[in-house]
């Protein structure tokens, strides 16, 4: 690749990065490799200076050269030229994270092709679900604006949208980690698969609840239409801090749910054999940062845009520290779940 992939990792995900320093090294190339094509595509649909059509065709390019990768046929490389151009490099700044992971897709493709067999094709059965929500995305969210607001229509197509986007990240991931690490452990593949996929998909409620604003002003609501019209919402309300009080139940509901799911993820995590120290921290990081953004959304007003609420990179670093201090002690380590959603000020020691 012209640009390494961890250096490549590290300037397009910070949080992301942390998680894949500590993976094992029998699983870190797949699941990196499949983020960073995961996040060329996501690249791909967001570029909004170049038309939907051609957001959709560049998509189709992307699938047709991974399945051919994946079937061990010629591939034809897609040309990202136009998109890589179309990316805003921030002020300051000589390039940006987006516009290099396009120029280097190329490198990302035949990294693919040099995967066992096996692995192209978990790679490629992941990037084939995602990709079809993205196209999916386009044709719902393609024409919107913070002006012509779309949303979501039913709790069907949130539970849908959640899968194509995250759960099926936490399957990929489950069996990637399956085959690689503990293949002959006794451990319920179904309730693997199942709590891997739930996992992925509160983290990705948690990123819903967050960014609720940012995605309205983009014209983009995933909070179902019907829920929002049983409170006596539209979508086009909830870019008005003051309609947080009525928004506030159903939007608790959502929290509980997430917090729900997130710890199906911290069982999901403790499943894990104990002695795979780095899969489990891996997996505990996003969970505890997961719980604590939940605390702080339940404590705020996340319809007022002027203040993002966010976990602090010193929290982080803090939630990183002490899961590594209480791994040893099984009592305390089980303890840090409901620690972190309560708040960092007392900490299991």
């Amino acid at each position: 690749m012209q640009v390494p992939m961890p250096d490549l990792l590290r300037q397009v995900s910070r949080s992301f990065y942390l998680t894949l320093r500590v993976l094992p090294s029998a699983i870190r190339p797949q699941i990196g490799l499949a983020y960073l094509l995961a996040r060329t595509t996501d690249t791909i649909a967001d570029t909004q200076l170049i038309s939907v059509g051609h957001r959709r065709a560049a998509l189709r390019q992307m699938r047709a050269a991974i399945l051919a990768i994946a079937e061990g046929h010629p591939a034809e490389m897609p040309d990202f030229g136009p998109l890589a151009a179309a990316q805003e490099v921030p002020a300051g700044q000589g390039s940006c994270a987006e516009k290099v992971l396009l120029e280097n897709a190329v490198d990302l493709f035949e990294a693919l092709g040099a995967l066992k067999p096996d692995d192209t094709r978990r790679v490629r059965d992941l990037l084939e679900i995602i990709i079809r929500g993205q196209e999916s995305d386009l044709a719902r969210f393609g024409s919107a604006s913070a002006g012509q607001i779309a949303a979501l229509d039913t709790e069907n197509d949130l539970e849908e949208y959640t899968y194509r986007v995250a759960g099926c990240v936490g399957e990929f991931w489950t069996r990637i980690c399956r085959a690689h690490l503990f293949a002959k452990a006794d451990i319920d593949d179904t309730f693997l698969l199942t709590s891997g996929i739930r996992f992925g998909k509160g983290l990705q409620m948690v990123n819903i609840l967050r960014d609720l604003p940012a995605d309205l002003r983009q014209g983009r609501c995933y909070i179902p239409q019907a829920r929002l019209q049983e409170c006596g919402l539209e979508p086009e309300a909830l870019l008005h801090a003051e309609e947080m009080g009525r928004f506030r139940p159903l939007y608790a509901s959502y929290l509980e749910q997430a917090r729900d799911a997130l710890a199906a993820g911290w069982s999901y995590t403790n499943s894990l054999p104990q002695n795979e120290m780095r899969v489990r921290l891996a997996c505990a990081w996003p969970a505890l940062i997961g719980v604590r953004t939940l605390a702080q959304l339940r404590a705020g007003n996340v319809l007022d845009d002027r203040r993002r609420i966010k976990v602090s990179r010193g929290e982080v670093r803090r939630i990183v520290v002490r899961s590594l201090i209480c791994y040893p002690n099984r009592r305390a380590w089980n303890r840090l779940f409901d620690w972190a959603g309560a708040g960092p000020r007392r900490w299991p020691l």
